[in-house]
């Protein structure tokens, strides 16, 4: 394969159909004085394709039974983020503080998943970001 081939089948897997996210954990929404950060987590997806992607989500639990098959969409070449503590953006799930949960996302073209936490239960604050698993 040429070296042109192989550049051009790069661009077809812009990412993966399948993501994992392990550590969710919603901390608590206070807010920093005098700041305007706020607890919260979050999920970006990016879809660098000509199409949009349809995404379905499933959110596991430790204690019982996983919410499954949660539509979402990400505009052709766009990202969206989707707070966590919005169940109006998750399909109507509401997530509880300090709640360990899971995520899987399966999409019908390869998409790129980032998780975020904005963690404000001390002065200090916290933030990671990570991108998922991928398969």
């Amino acid at each position: 394969m040429d070296k042109k081939n192989v550049m051009e089948d790069k661009q077809d897997k812009l990412g993966a159909k399948n993501w994992y996210i392990i550590d969710g954990y919603l901390p608590y929404k206070g807010k920093v004085d005098h700041d305007n950060l706020e607890g919260h987590e979050a999920v970006m997806i990016l879809n660098c394709h000509d199409e949009d992607a349809e995404i379905l989500m499933d959110v596991f639990y430790e204690d019982r039974e996983p919410d499954t098959n949660i539509p979402l969409v990400v505009p052709a070449r766009r990202v969206k983020c989707f707070r966590m503590d919005h169940p109006d953006e998750i399909g109507g799930i509401k997530l509880e503080p300090q709640l360990q949960y899971s995520l899987r996302f399966r999409s019908q073209i390869e998409v790129v998943v980032q998780y975020g936490r904005m963690d404000v239960a001390q002065p200090n604050l916290a933030y990671i970001g990570m991108l998922g698993y991928s398969e």
